[in-house]
């Protein structure tokens, strides 16, 4: 309950300040709605005003016009062509000077006798308005009125009728003629197009017949009724045009003004509409809401603002207060537990020192294990090493004892030859030795340049023998060039354990199965990748998984330790690579050893590789 009349009032000061917010709306929007529809009620007057004076501006041309000799002579020798032409001589220099669209001459029956166009496509002369209101009017002794399209130019315009006398002073009896005034009001409509609201003038129907809004043109305010549709039609007012009712008309707005400012022009009481526009009502309206929504919303803040500043004074003074006791409870922590990082460091130390010793030791140990398997393959290897050097031995001992009888017998180029063979012999015994040597010695774990074709030829070279006692066929594909960074007697080592595995694979086959081992070195992007195929049984499915874990085997007891996998996948990963195997669809198995090419990963300080 303590926090429920907060809640309250604040409910309260909102439905407040909403109701304040829409009464500011609607003040506004009569305010602004009065002062539209008075600037309207005067732009409206200003428009009348220039519309009547261009009317009444014209209304005596064509009464002047009934007065002159050429008019009444023209109407009584219809015939004459010299009088016919002097007077459309005249109407045209009479129509070019007071800028109206046409004045023409029309007897008792209609037809046009002489027109100021009269030398136009389109000229009036010969044509008939009898059917015309204006002539109807100005025929009945009566002045002519009439707003409509053109029959010959289709143009619209405004159309001043006079009847014309025999006698034009005494002006009574039956018209001889009648002679009229066209005035085009298109004017209007290019000076109504730099408003934004809709101005449109309409006739006696309703119909608008100029509008700054194109699509109002020719339509009607409300929809017309048969009568005034068939009045239109006989007098061909707006030509053969379907009058519609305009659809987008605006209506009556909020404030209670109609959708329009209206007023009677001319003497045919047009009707002149000014259409203000809403927009600038909700407009003003909203400016105004908005205004005040801000003033109350500043308030509002400002009193949240002085309620925060109170509140903040009083956490502050509380803080304060909180703050010295955690300064002290901070300091008597502090204390202890300085303490307790003492003892604990000490302990770190302690076991930091033993770890350094356990590491060192293993680090040790790895580097033994690593000899201790390759001392273990030289000695799987020692019996065809053995046979490789008691040949060329064999050979010493022989071409020695024949170079010794040649010389007795004084032979001594086939002497000199014989001696030839036997540097050739302890040249092959030097290169067996030294790459055993090579092999047998302990890694430095420098990084150098490593050319893994080279690689591969030497470990090939040290299981030659091999090879041969097991008639094992060898295949290789070996790209030029391919270098990597690491220790060239490690990764020979990973090298001779592939190969001999795949003897391996190939020794257990039967007298019948083709012994074959293919190896292959490619680059692959930014890969070196050697592929070590065998035509053996393949790897056993319970086996895959464990391939590479130390002292695992497949071979028989006293055949190895299972070392050799696991110290070459280390080996291999030390030098940011891959090492993996897998069955081969047509038989046997694939080592596979991936290595990063020197280009992208050589390191050229001399740091030691991570231990294997």
């Amino acid at each position: 309950m303590r926090f429920a009349k907060p809640k309250v009032l604040i409910a309260l000061a909102v439905i407040a300040a909403g109701m304040l917010i829409w009464a500011v709306y609607l003040t506004a929007q009569k305010r602004a709605a009065d002062d539209v529809h008075a600037t309207a009620e005067r732009q409206l007057r200003m428009i009348a005003v220039d519309l009547e004076s261009l009317l009444e501006r014209y209304e005596t041309l064509p009464f002047t016009l009934s007065f002159h000799p050429d008019v009444i002579k023209a109407l009584q020798h219809p015939d004459s062509s010299p009088t016919l032409f002097a007077l459309n001589a005249t109407l045209e220099a009479i129509q070019r000077q007071a800028k109206v669209s046409a004045i023409y001459l029309m007897d008792r029956e209609g037809h046009t006798l002489a027109a100021s166009n009269w030398n136009q496509p389109l000229t009036f002369i010969g044509r008939n308005f009898a059917f015309r209101p204006y002539f109807q009017n100005a025929f009945a002794g009566d002045s002519g009125h009439f707003y409509g399209i053109g029959n010959a130019t289709s143009e619209p315009g405004y159309f001043i009728a006079q009847p014309v006398y025999a006698a034009p002073a005494v002006r009574s009896g039956t018209p001889i003629g009648v002679i009229a005034v066209k005035i085009s009001l298109a004017e209007f409509e290019q000076t109504w197009r730099s408003s934004e609201d809709p101005i449109a003038l309409a006739d006696r129907s309703g119909v608008v017949f100029l509008s700054n809004r194109e699509a109002w043109r020719y339509h009607s305010i409300e929809p017309l009724n048969d009568a005034a549709q068939l009045a239109l039609a006989d007098t061909k007012q707006y030509a053969e045009k379907s009058i519609a009712a305009i659809s987008s008309l605006p209506k009556a707005d909020s404030a209670g003004f109609g959708p329009y400012v209206g007023k009677h022009v001319g003497r045919l009481q047009w009707q002149l509409m000014l259409f203000p526009s809403m927009a600038r009502i909700q407009r003003a309206a909203m400016y105004a809401a908005l205004s005040a929504a801000l003033v109350i919303g500043l308030a509002a803040i400002s009193l949240l603002a002085m309620h925060q500043r109170r509140r903040r004074i009083e956490e502050r003074l509380e803080s304060r207060r909180a703050l010295q006791q955690a300064a002290e409870e901070l300091e008597r922590r502090i204390g202890q537990r300085t303490a307790e990082l003492l003892e604990a460091n000490r302990h770190l130390e302690d076991k930091y020192a033993k770890l350094q010793e356990t590491e060192q030791l293993l680090r040790s140990t790895q580097d033994e294990l690593v000899q201790a398997g390759k001392l273990a393959m030289l000695g799987q290897m020692a019996a065809g090493i053995t046979h490789e050097l008691n040949q060329p031995l064999a050979a010493i001992r022989t071409f020695a004892d024949n170079a010794v009888t040649f010389l007795t017998r004084g032979q001594p180029d086939k002497a000199q030859d014989n001696l030839g063979h036997i540097s050739a012999a302890s040249a092959r015994m030097g290169s067996i030795i030294g790459q055993l040597k090579g092999f047998a010695r302990k890694s430095q774990n420098k990084v150098a340049r490593v050319d893994l074709g080279r690689a591969i030829e030497a470990s090939i070279m040290l299981l030659e023998t091999e090879f041969r006692r097991l008639d094992a066929s060898l295949e290789t594909d070996i790209a030029e060039g391919v270098a990597v960074s690491g220790d060239m007697v490690r990764t020979e080592q990973v090298l001779i354990n592939l190969l001999r595995n795949a003897l391996d694979a190939v020794d257990a086959l039967d007298e019948a199965g083709q012994r074959h081992i293919s190896v292959s070195l490619r680059r692959e992007g930014d890969e070196a990748v050697v592929r070590i195929r065998d035509s053996g049984h393949g790897i056993a499915a319970d086996a895959v998984a464990h391939l590479f874990e130390p002292f695992f085997t497949t071979k028989p007891s006293g055949k190895g330790l299972g070392l050799g996998l696991a110290i070459s996948s280390s080996i291999v990963q030390a030098m940011n690579g891959q090492l993996s195997a897998h069955n081969r669809s047509e038989g046997g198995a694939e080592f596979i050893l991936r290595l990063p090419l020197q280009s992208s990963t050589s390191r050229q300080d001399g740091s030691q590789l991570v231990s294997a």
